[in-house]
């Protein structure tokens, strides 16, 4: 199991504690230091079963910079969801926790991180 964090994110920290508090075997991955590639997001997302415009934090500073709310959101754009995702990490929703059975959750509440658990 492998949960994308920002540190400085308060859901982040509570999933941790929680995957503490349960003995989870985990790995932490600061995805704003150690950025997923294009690939590497196209995984998580085939394992979340979204597209990258559902993980993306729209309210970020790059994301109106680069008028993301404006962007088709079809087959035609993913790979320019993704690349920008790539570009600027910090537009990634957090934490996501890859599960040992291939998939992944979007872990922003006690429940999700416990379904991830549970996997």
């Amino acid at each position: 199991m492998e949960i994308w964090i920002n540190p400085a994110c308060s859901k982040c920290r509570s999933a941790i504690s929680l995957l503490d508090a349960e003995g989870a075997d985990y790995t932490v991955r600061r995805y704003l230091e150690d950025i997923p590639s294009e690939d590497e997001i196209r995984e998580v997302l085939d394992r979340l079963g979204l597209e990258p415009w559902d993980i993306t934090r729209t309210q970020e500073a790059a994301a109106k910079e680069l008028g993301l709310k404006e962007w088709a959101r079809d087959a035609a754009t993913r790979d320019r969801w993704i690349a920008a995702l790539a570009e600027h990490p910090k537009l990634i929703q957090r934490p996501i926790i890859t599960a040992e059975d291939g998939t992944a959750v979007v872990a922003r509440t006690e429940e999700a991180v416990r379904d991830a658990l549970s996997r």
